[in-house]
């Protein structure tokens, strides 16, 4: 079985890259193809694998300013040449969907979302963007088309896999398709329970507007609790500034700097909506439980009790209030990092290879029934 890996582009060191490492670690021999690669920005992993890119490698500012290149994105998917291979397994949030592959080839794509600005976050995308109106207004006819071009990509895949019950059922609504749910990985041998826990609740990630820093923020500055909240983004600054002195920022952090602000705080913030949310899981798996909003991938990693606790609304009282009704006594660090091996990238890895294996038999089977009862239809005719 030839197998090639296509992702959306190499540009960051998130969940999706992880789940392309782990993909890279079963088939390591299997090409990886993507729009663009900088290897200032991810992991040194992906420096030891083969790394295939389009012309959009060799464009200016692409690898700085990439947003700026989303008219030239369907068309550099579609130039990949994947005639030679049997499996072509895309792990996309965005572009890699679109692959065009033989009639003969199974594409399988690990869906993280429908493309998240195209769809579900389309307004609140436009509307965080520091443009005038005009040029808005332009950003949405642009839309529009790549809303287009992605549904038409969506009906090329021939398997879809989620990244979890959320997304599966953004992929039905959207995409009109079915599909399986695979969570996605976490690395637990980096992460483990503390002998002594601190004074702070911990947060962290990407500083973008969605995942509601804010929020978190304008409670802890009315519970004037100490917070430690690790990541860089976008939004940085602001956040800070209207931050007060009980909460610290500690701006992009090394895997272990992460791992031990995890492991001694009181407990993870999670006030916003993910498709699964892989830093709470990974708080799981430093012993430590989450307080959560109740709503996407939280839902099925988080369970009351035992690995953390649900608030209802999504404004800063709701937040606050969970966190005083917080009690850490209630849990069991080494309970809450039992659960969360199931998430880790051993099991992960074993699931995608044989669920792989399975669908390619299966296709396999079905293009030879297809051909005897065409090769039968002949002699009949005959």
């Amino acid at each position: 079985m030839r197998i090639a890996l296509v992702h959306d582009y190499l540009a960051q060191d998130g969940g999706a890259e992880a789940v392309l490492r782990a993909f890279q670690e079963i088939w390591p021999e299997a090409p990886t193809y993507v729009l663009f690669y900088n290897k200032k920005t991810t992991s040194e992993d992906f420096g030891r694998r083969d790394i295939r890119t389009t012309f959009m490698q060799k464009l200016p500012f692409v690898k700085s300013r990439f947003q700026w290149f989303l008219p030239l994105m369907p068309h550099a998917t579609e130039t990949f040449e994947l005639d030679s291979f049997d499996v072509v397994l895309s792990s996309t949030s965005a572009f890699a969907k679109g692959v065009i592959t033989q009639p003969t080839s199974l594409h399988i794509s690990y869906c993280h979302t429908p493309t998240r600005y195209l769809w579900n976050n389309a307004a609140d995308y436009v509307g965080d963007l520091k443009y005038n109106w005009f040029v808005k207004k332009g950003i949405n006819l642009l839309l529009t088309k790549l809303r287009l071009w992605d549904s038409l990509a969506a009906s090329r895949v021939d398997v879809f896999l989620a990244n979890s019950r959320t997304v599966a059922h953004r992929i039905l609504k959207f995409y009109r398709r079915e599909s399986a749910v695979v969570n996605p990985p976490i690395e637990a041998d980096k992460f483990s329970v503390a002998k002594k826990i601190d004074d702070y609740f911990a947060a962290g990630g990407r500083l973008v507007s969605y995942k509601r820093f804010d929020l978190i923020i304008r409670a802890f500055n009315r519970l004037g609790l100490r917070l430690k909240i690790f990541g860089d983004g976008p939004e940085y600054q602001d956040l800070r500034a209207m931050a007060k002195d009980n909460i610290e920022f500690l701006g992009r952090v090394s895997d272990e700097t992460r791992a031990e602000v995890l492991s001694r705080a009181i407990a993870f913030i999670h006030p916003q909506e993910e498709d699964f949310g892989l830093t709470a899981v990974e708080s799981m798996a430093s012993g430590r439980p989450v307080i959560a909003w109740a709503r996407g991938g939280a839902l099925e990693s988080v369970i009351p009790g035992l690995s953390g606790e649900f608030f209802d609304e999504q404004i800063a009282e709701d937040l606050a209030a969970a966190v005083m009704r917080f009690r850490p006594e209630n849990y069991h660090p080494q309970k809450i990092r039992e659960y969360a091996l199931k998430f880790d990238v051993r099991p992960f890895r074993e699931n995608i290879k044989k669920f792989v294996e399975n669908e390619w038999r299966r296709f396999q089977a079905e293009n030879h029934a297809r051909e005897g009862a065409y090769q039968s239809s002949l002699t009949f005719n005959i």
